[in-house]
């Protein structure tokens, strides 16, 4: 019993460490749009940016749910507790690699990669729940087609509508609503990405036998939120640049349209209890607004790389997992 208590301890020690890294990983998407116009002070940024995720966390379950049961049934996994404690490993070893070379890959394809290659080396492929894995697979790749898509029509509505009016008016107008966007955009982040922590600290325990269902109890809420909040709060100014500056040179209507296209992408997945990654989404909606005013304003060799992250974060936090757990089982002579 001893043993378990420490274990699963550990679990939630990481998993919290994991919404740490993404809070200053992914949330730096949610404000890079705003700072790069100068439409909010970077300190003011973070802090509301901070604020807001945590509000955001509280407010829903669903997509920890997802998390905690479609991908694999705990309650069927013998060597659960380090199946996480490998996934965790997995997911916070990119995040930081990623994080330190500036580019925005996503925490939520890492965590489901590394959480589906973990259940596959403890317990082989059919032990993977392949209806619900595929169904979040699809929320993955459908969600930046779909923000690009909403930032693209955002983005043309607002030159149509804007196209005999003063620029410079426009600019500052535009600059007071990115303040409403950028607290929508990092709202929306809570009630996605920090649910991802909720569900994995959910699937641990009942994994380890110290919850017979899926609910997220509230302190699992409360201690999720926290961590993204202060990880928020922690800054991730290496990203900012990237998102902010390195796909398309954004202007404070060009930022509003991007920021108000995810948010709203990010809602609705988090609505349909979907897990989405809100890097993608974000950069995606940045995009799709680039389009809408210049193509070849669009700086593809930047957004050619962050595809190539993408397409690569799942299979590569499989296999770090897989061979995090293999480690795991050789020095805790798991069965």
């Amino acid at each position: 019993m001893f043993c378990d208590l420490w274990l699963i301890a550990t679990v939630v020690a990481l998993a919290l460490a994991f919404d740490f890294v993404n809070g200053f990983h992914d949330t730096a998407n949610a404000i890079a749009s705003p700072i790069s116009t100068r439409a909010l002070n970077p300190r003011f940024a973070v802090l509301l940016a901070a604020v807001m995720n945590f509000v955001g966390a509280l407010t829903f379950t669903g997509v920890a749910k997802t998390i905690g049961g479609k991908i694999a049934d705990p309650m069927k996994l013998e060597a659960g507790l380090y199946i996480v404690l490998a996934a965790l490993i997995a997911a916070i070893f990119w995040n930081l690699v990623t994080w330190y070379v500036g580019m925005p890959s996503s925490s939520s394809h890492a965590l489901i990669g590394a959480l589906t290659g973990a259940v596959v080396a403890a317990a082989g492929f059919s032990a993977v729940n392949a209806g619900g894995f595929t169904k979040i697979i699809a929320s993955l790749i459908l969600s930046p087609l779909v923000a690009a898509t909403v930032g693209y029509t955002l983005m043309s509505l607002v030159r149509m509508v804007f196209a005999n009016a003063n620029p410079h008016r426009i600019n500052n107008g535009f600059r007071k609503g990115q303040l409403f966007t950028a607290a929508f955009q990092a709202f929306t982040h809570g009630t996605n990405d920090a649910q991802k922590t909720m569900g994995i600290i959910t699937f641990a325990l009942v994994a380890g036998g110290f919850q017979d269902t899926l609910e997220v109890a509230l302190w699992v809420k409360i201690a999720a939120a926290l961590a993204m909040a202060l990880g928020t709060y922690a800054g991730g100014w290496r990203i900012i640049k990237t998102v902010g500056t390195r796909i398309f040179p954004l202007r404070p209507s060009s930022g509003f349209s991007a920021d108000l296209g995810s948010a709203v992408t990010i809602l609705t997945a988090t609505l349909l209890s979907q897990p989405v990654s809100t890097t993608h989404v974000i950069s995606s909606s940045i995009v799709g607004v680039g389009l809408a005013r210049r193509s070849s304003s669009v700086k593809w060799t930047t957004t050619r790389n962050m595809v190539t992250t993408w397409v690569f974060t799942i299979p590569a936090t499989a296999l770090i997992a897989a061979l995090s757990f293999e480690l795991l089982r050789w020095i805790f002579n798991v069965s």
